[in-house]
Protein backbone atom coordinates (compact mmCIF):
# COMPACT_ATOMS: atom_id res chain seq x y z
CA UNK A 1 0.00 0.00 0.00
CA UNK A 2 1.63 3.09 -1.01
CA UNK A 3 2.03 5.51 1.84
CA UNK A 4 2.12 2.87 4.37
CA UNK A 5 4.50 2.56 7.16
CA UNK A 6 6.24 -0.55 5.39
CA UNK A 7 6.54 1.47 2.06
CA UNK A 8 7.59 4.66 4.04
CA UNK A 9 10.77 2.41 5.60
CA UNK A 10 11.23 0.16 2.04
CA UNK A 11 11.93 4.00 0.61
CA UNK A 12 14.74 4.90 3.41
CA UNK A 13 16.44 1.61 3.41
CA UNK A 14 16.56 1.97 -0.53
CA UNK A 15 18.28 5.13 0.34
CA UNK A 16 21.05 3.49 2.72
CA UNK A 17 21.30 0.98 0.20
CA UNK A 18 21.92 3.74 -1.87
CA UNK A 19 24.15 6.14 0.35
CA UNK A 20 25.68 3.65 2.74
CA UNK A 21 29.52 5.08 2.53
CA UNK A 22 27.59 8.76 3.56
CA UNK A 23 27.16 9.75 6.92
CA UNK A 24 23.54 8.93 7.90
CA UNK A 25 21.17 11.84 9.38
CA UNK A 26 18.14 11.05 10.92
CA UNK A 27 16.32 14.06 10.51
CA UNK A 28 16.74 13.33 6.35
CA UNK A 29 15.44 9.83 6.81
CA UNK A 30 12.66 10.99 8.97
CA UNK A 31 12.07 13.67 6.43
CA UNK A 32 11.89 11.06 3.85
CA UNK A 33 9.76 8.69 5.43
CA UNK A 34 7.85 11.46 6.68
CA UNK A 35 7.53 10.24 10.17
CA UNK A 36 9.36 11.71 13.64
CA UNK A 37 12.92 9.95 14.50
CA UNK A 38 11.03 8.23 17.25
CA UNK A 39 8.33 6.37 14.97
CA UNK A 40 10.99 5.70 12.30
CA UNK A 41 13.04 4.51 14.55
CA UNK A 42 10.25 2.09 15.61
CA UNK A 43 9.00 1.11 12.43
CA UNK A 44 12.31 0.47 11.04
CA UNK A 45 13.14 -1.74 13.54
CA UNK A 46 10.03 -3.48 12.84
CA UNK A 47 10.44 -4.35 9.60
CA UNK A 48 14.48 -4.59 9.94
CA UNK A 49 14.85 -6.14 13.03
CA UNK A 50 17.62 -3.38 14.10
CA UNK A 51 17.99 -0.32 14.00
CA UNK A 52 18.75 2.41 10.71
CA UNK A 53 22.53 2.81 12.35
CA UNK A 54 22.83 -0.75 12.81
CA UNK A 55 21.48 -1.61 9.20
CA UNK A 56 23.96 0.92 7.49
CA UNK A 57 26.89 -0.76 9.56
CA UNK A 58 26.11 -4.00 8.47
CA UNK A 59 25.47 -3.23 4.95
CA UNK A 60 29.13 -1.65 5.38
CA UNK A 61 31.02 -4.65 6.32
CA UNK A 62 29.05 -6.57 4.11
CA UNK A 63 30.73 -4.27 0.91
CA UNK A 64 34.04 -4.40 2.80
CA UNK A 65 34.34 -7.70 2.80
CA UNK A 66 33.02 -8.02 -0.87
CA UNK A 67 35.54 -5.37 -1.50
CA UNK A 68 38.57 -7.03 0.44
CA UNK A 69 37.76 -10.40 -1.66
CA UNK A 70 37.66 -9.26 -4.89
CA UNK A 71 40.16 -6.73 -5.02
CA UNK A 72 43.61 -6.41 -3.70
CA UNK A 73 43.25 -3.46 -1.55
CA UNK A 74 44.58 -3.09 2.05
CA UNK A 75 41.87 -3.08 5.09
CA UNK A 76 42.34 0.56 6.07
CA UNK A 77 41.83 1.71 2.30
CA UNK A 78 38.59 -0.46 1.82
CA UNK A 79 37.41 0.86 5.36
CA UNK A 80 37.82 4.20 4.36
CA UNK A 81 36.12 3.20 0.37
CA UNK A 82 32.99 2.07 2.40
CA UNK A 83 32.31 5.37 4.94
CA UNK A 84 34.41 4.81 7.93
CA UNK A 85 36.91 7.23 9.27
CA UNK A 86 39.09 5.49 11.50
CA UNK A 87 40.77 2.22 10.40
CA UNK A 88 40.34 1.22 14.07
CA UNK A 89 36.60 1.40 14.14
CA UNK A 90 36.80 -0.39 11.09
CA UNK A 91 38.79 -3.30 11.92
CA UNK A 92 37.02 -3.28 15.56
CA UNK A 93 33.27 -3.52 13.82
CA UNK A 94 34.54 -6.15 11.18
CA UNK A 95 35.47 -8.45 13.48
CA UNK A 96 32.68 -8.26 16.14
CA UNK A 97 30.57 -8.82 12.80
CA UNK A 98 32.88 -11.84 11.06
CA UNK A 99 34.91 -12.82 13.92
CA UNK A 100 38.26 -12.15 12.95
CA UNK A 101 39.90 -8.45 11.93
CA UNK A 102 39.63 -8.31 8.08
CA UNK A 103 42.73 -9.19 6.73
CA UNK A 104 42.66 -12.69 8.81
CA UNK A 105 39.41 -13.21 7.85
CA UNK A 106 39.94 -12.53 4.28
CA UNK A 107 42.94 -14.97 4.47
CA UNK A 108 40.43 -17.85 6.07
CA UNK A 109 37.83 -17.54 3.79
CA UNK A 110 40.30 -17.62 0.59
CA UNK A 111 41.84 -20.79 2.08
CA UNK A 112 38.46 -22.27 2.43
CA UNK A 113 37.94 -21.49 -1.22
CA UNK A 114 41.20 -22.93 -2.24
CA UNK A 115 40.44 -25.86 -0.53
CA UNK A 116 36.78 -26.36 0.31
CA UNK A 117 35.76 -29.57 2.37
CA UNK A 118 34.11 -32.50 0.91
Amino acid sequence: MTGSHSNRIAEVIKRIKQDYDKPLRIEELSKLANMSPSSLHRHFKEVTAMSSMQYQKQLRLQESRRLLLSESADAANVGFQVGYESPSQFSREYARLFGLPPISDIKRLRMDQDHPTI
